[in-house]
C-alpha cells in the first residue's frame, strides 16, 4: 500500500515515467506487459509494483489522468468560445475519449468488472464537467433547459462502447445530433420544444 507522504524527487519522477511510458504503451497495445512498461520508463518492475500493486492499479490511474485531463478543459474551451460552441466541441473530446479509451479496453473491462470505485468517480467528473458547460448554455439563452451532463453522457456512452467497424465516425455524427437537439428550443432559438 502506497505511503501518504509525498514522494522522493527520483520517486516522483520514476512514478511520472511509468504513468507516460503505461499510457503510450496501452493505447498501442491492449496486453501491453509491466516488465515493457518498466523497460520503457527506463526503472526495473519492482519499481513499478512499488508504485502501483497491479497491472490494474497502474491502468486504473493512467484512466483517472486521461478523465482529469478532458474534465479540465470546459473552462478553457468557455474561455474561448460561446457556451454552446464550447459544449460542442466538448461533446466531440468525449468521443476521442472513448476512443483513447478502447485502446485499453480489455484492461478496463477487468476493472469494470470489480467493485472498483474509479469508472463511479470518473463517471461523476465528466457529468459534471457537462453540468457546467449545460448551465453556460442555458443561461446564454444558447442551450435547452431540463438536460443534467448525465443524460448526455449515457447518451453518448451507447454508441461509443459500440465494437463494430466505423463506431467513432457513428458517434461523432450521433454528437452532431444530440448537439443539435440541446440547442432547439433554447430561449435564443426562436422555436419551442
Amino acid at each position: 500500500m502506497p505511503s501518504s507522504r509525498p514522494l522522493r524527487a527520483d520517486a516522483r519522477r520514476n512514478r511520472e515515467a511509468l504513468l507516460a511510458a503505461a499510457r503510450t504503451a496501452f493505447l498501442a497495445d491492449d496486453d501491453a506487459h509491466v516488465e515493457e512498461i518498466a523497460r520503457r520508463a527506463g526503472v526495473a518492475v519492482g519499481t513499478l509494483y512499488r508504485h502501483f500493486e497491479t497491472r490494474e492499479t497502474l491502468v486504473a490511474e493512467v484512466y483517472r489522468q486521461e478523465v482529469a485531463e478532458l474534465c479540465a478543459t470546459p473552462a478553457r474551451l468557455l474561455g474561448q468560445y460561446a457556451p454552446d460552441e464550447a459544449l460542442r466541441t466538448f461533446l466531440l473530446l468525449l468521443v476521442e475519449h472513448a476512443a483513447v479509451g478502447r485502446g485499453m479496453g480489455e484492461v478496463l473491462e477487468s476493472i469494470m468488472a470489480t467493485d472498483s470505485p474509479v469508472f463511479d468517480s470518473t463517471r461523476e467528473e465528466m457529468a459534471r464537467a457537462l453540468d457546467g458547460l449545460l448551465a453556460a448554455g442555458v443561461a446564454a439563452g444558447l442551450v435547452r433547459e431540463g438536460v443534467s451532463g448525465r443524460i448526455v453522457l449515457r447518451a453518448l456512452g451507447g454508441i461509443c462502447g459500440l465494437r463494430a467497424d466505423g463506431w467513432k465516425d457513428d458517434a461523432v455524427r450521433i454528437a452532431t445530433i444530440l448537439y443539435d437537439g440541446l440547442r432547439y428550443g433554447a430561449a435564443n432559438d426562436g422555436r419551442t420544444a
